[in-house]
């Protein structure tokens, strides 16, 4: 059996196991660690315990391997057979602790177990794009609640035959943004509009952008930043819905991005609403700016929302869906609308993973 000492992923499992003995005795002086501090070491932690707990795994296979070596080494010991055998269950185990161990210590997106903000916007097109966008809504929010996620409406604006100008979706629940990260892009669709008398297929597009929800560990905000302006709550065609000024807009000054929030009655709901939506796109802005290729490649997916610029098309005349990153097709479309995502979205996770990090 090959000395399970020279295992590099043995190193590697170690050095977090360390790491995670070095939390747990800042943790224990929680009078020199911040409220802030305590939170991050928490999370990393979190983020780290299972390579530890797999080092344990790995140092108690290799004391049960040490010892069967001397037993097989030992002339005197009449328990060789049972040696070996011992030694090739340990191998079998090792193989299966070492593939653990290499997923576990794979480079992942360290947003990908964050909550996500979902952005649906209509593009080219007008109301039948902005009709699409509603089914696009409808699709995220079904595969959410499929999956056992919460799915709240932090924003929305509405045409009145019923269709969505903009929506803005949070979605929380375990591994959202791994999951909804590579739907951001334009969005095609094909379809002959209910208001088209000569059955003309038109194409419209729809913009979609995610971002991982930023907690306030991660993006600090100075008040002073902040200009918050209130007013009351409107409807389709602009009509108001109530005439209290319970609707709020959100403009950070430094970098110049505005959100709102009118879903709640109570200003204060949708302040607090508005704050996270805020938190997370300057987290995202900030991202954009350290990585400029991640920024020039998201930019160049969601574009402008022209009929040229797409990620996927939905064809209703031939039932299609097609994926124009991955090239595949499905023809259940009537499906996908109703939330069965997954194959789409596995499909895209498994070629991320092949392309490697960016």
């Amino acid at each position: 059996m090959p000395a399970l000492k020279e295992s590099p992923v043995l190193s590697k499992l170690e050095t977090a196991a360390l790491r995670v003995d070095e939390i747990d005795r800042l943790l224990s002086q929680p009078v020199r660690t911040g409220q802030h501090e305590i939170q991050r070491l928490n999370k990393e932690r979190a983020e780290l315990a299972p390579q530890a707990e797999l080092h344990q795994a790995f140092s108690a296979l290799l004391r049960q391997a040490a010892e069967a070596e001397e037993m097989l080494e030992d002339p005197r010991s009449d328990m060789k057979e049972l040696a070996r055998e011992e030694l090739k269950e340990l191998q079998g185990r090792r193989a299966k602790l070492e593939g653990r161990a290499r997923e576990l210590l794979m480079v992942k997106d360290p947003r990908d177990a964050k909550n996500t903000f979902i952005e649906v916007r209509a593009g080219t097109g007008g109301e039948e794009a902005a009709l699409f966008a509603a089914e696009l809504v409808r699709m995220y929010t079904r595969y959410a609640e499929q999956r056992r996620w919460r799915v709240e409406l932090m924003d929305s604006s509405l045409t009145e035959l019923g269709g969505v100008k903009e929506a803005v979706l949070l979605i929380e629940g375990k591994g959202v943004y791994s999951r909804f990260k590579h739907e951001s892009g334009v969005h095609r669709v094909q379809r002959v509009p209910a208001t088209e008398g000569s059955g003309r297929i038109h194409t419209s597009t729809v913009t979609v952008a995610v971002m991982a929800e930023a907690e306030e560990v991660d993006v600090q905000i100075d008040p002073k930043d902040l200009k918050i302006d209130t007013f009351c709550s409107s409807g389709a065609g602009g009509q108001s819905v109530n005439t209290t000024y319970s609707a709020v807009r959100i403009t950070h000054i430094p970098t110049g991005i505005v959100v709102s929030c009118q879903d709640e009655r109570s200003q204060l709901k949708n302040r607090n609403k508005a704050m996270r939506n805020l938190r997370s796109r300057i987290m995202d802005a900030e991202k954009e700016k350290q990585d400029s290729e991640i920024a020039q490649r998201r930019k160049s997916q969601v574009g402008t929302g022209d009929r040229s610029e797409k990620i996927r098309t939905y064809n209703f005349a031939q039932n299609r869906v097609t994926d124009h990153r991955v090239g595949l097709t499905l023809h259940r479309l009537d499906q996908v609308l109703q939330g069965d995502l997954d194959e789409i979205i596995d499909a895209l996770i498994a070629s991320d993973q092949m392309l490697g990090p960016d």
